[in-house]
């Protein structure tokens, strides 16, 4: 598993694809981190971790999307399947790789936050609590992408409709705004990706927000060993 892993977090960087990724995080982070706090004066970042998440949102998909459908475009998936490792390995070694990449974007935050304390006195807590929060978030979008890049063999298409789902996902509260029945209404902001980050980012810790980011995580981390599990036995 620790070589699949580590062929998978250095293929970032013998591409294009995690430079891009580091720098648009950083950039985009960066320019908030000016709008939020520098400007103002203010040490207080919920800003720039609320207007983040559109960020990841476009982010994690690229990151995602080459996993599983790479190898099938290159034909180099049976040679993976056929070695003398568990899917539960595979799947899980190219899932850390992605969260790992994700966790190098998210140090920029706490750069930020250390910039911040040579002007004021941010309140680490919070910071630290955005990044755990953002942290989930990520996670779950990548299980996402995972699975969809396990359904197909085209980078582009893996990546287009991982972005579609993640934006499907985190405006289900703007939809469920439309619907008359409360109780459709309730059940469709609890499932959206948007309302339950925004209690991260507003510096407040809930175990239920917790608990529904892991298991959407583990539930397409098994979907995809399934996909995965039968192509091999195919």
């Amino acid at each position: 598993m620790s070589a699949i892993f580590k062929r998978e977090f250095i293929s970032y960087f013998t591409s294009p694809v995690g430079y891009a990724v580091l720098a648009a995080f950083t950039f985009f982070s960066g320019i908030f981190m000016w709008v939020y706090c520098m400007y103002p004066g203010t040490s207080n970042m919920s800003g720039v971790f609320q207007s983040m998440f559109f960020i990841v949102l476009f982010v994690i998909p690229l990151i995602t999307m080459r996993l599983f459908a790479e190898d099938k475009k290159q034909k180099t998936d049976q040679a993976l399947l056929t070695a003398p490792v568990g899917i539960p390995s595979i799947v899980t070694a190219k899932y850390l790789s992605a969260l790992a990449m994700t966790g190098l974007c998210l140090s920029a935050f706490i750069i930020e936050g250390i910039t911040l304390s040579f002007m004021s006195h941010p309140d680490w807590s919070v910071i630290i609590g955005n990044v755990f929060g953002m942290a989930l978030l990520g996670s779950s979008f990548i299980a996402i992408g995972l699975f969809i890049s396990s359904l197909t063999e085209s980078v582009i298409v893996a990546g287009i409709v991982s972005f579609a789902v993640n934006v499907l996902i985190s405006l289900l509260d703007t939809v469920a705004s439309t619907i008359p029945a409360d109780f459709i209404k309730d059940m469709f902001s609890s499932l959206s990706f948007q309302s339950r980050y925004s209690h991260f980012a507003l510096g407040l810790f809930s175990l239920s927000d917790v608990l529904y980011f892991v298991t959407l995580t583990f539930f397409f981390l098994f979907l995809t060993d399934r996909v995965i599990e039968r192509r091999r036995w195919a």
